[in-house]
């Protein structure tokens, strides 16, 4: 057994249900009940569910990588590394981009992602 893919994958499980509990309440809702024209924000609805799917089909695979030597694994697991260094630095420039006081401390999100490619990294390594 990998602990490094069993810890990335909780991590990223963990993260998917963060997503969901605190994302549902604090960006879903303000969107569907904002002044945004229907489409876009049915867009930006589905795009938030993408994300969701993504999240937990990303813990699934580093959970099943940590439970067996699969063939490939350990290029599954850079592709899901680098995959979740290109989420954390999406939020880090967007966050950065901001006039925000402590702009990394508004939008959080690269705090939870960057550990689980920083896991996913150990366990490939």
């Amino acid at each position: 057994m990998n602990a490094w893919f069993l810890t990335a994958g909780t991590t990223a499980g963990a993260v998917a249900a963060v997503h969901v509990i605190a994302g549902g309440r604090d960006v879903v809702r303000p969107l569907l009940e904002g002044n945004l024209p229907d489409e876009p924000r049915r867009v930006l609805h589905a795009v938030w569910h993408m994300v969701t799917a993504d999240l937990i089909l990303a813990a699934a695979v580093l959970i099943w990588l940590a439970l067996g030597d699969r063939p490939g694994g350990e290029t599954i697991a850079w592709l899901l590394a680098a995959h979740f260094v290109a989420y954390s630095g999406v939020f880090l420039a967007l966050s950065l981009a901001t006039n925000w006081s402590r702009p990394l401390l508004r939008l959080p999100q690269w705090m939870l992602l960057l550990p689980v490619a920083m896991l996913s990294a150990a366990g490939a390594a």
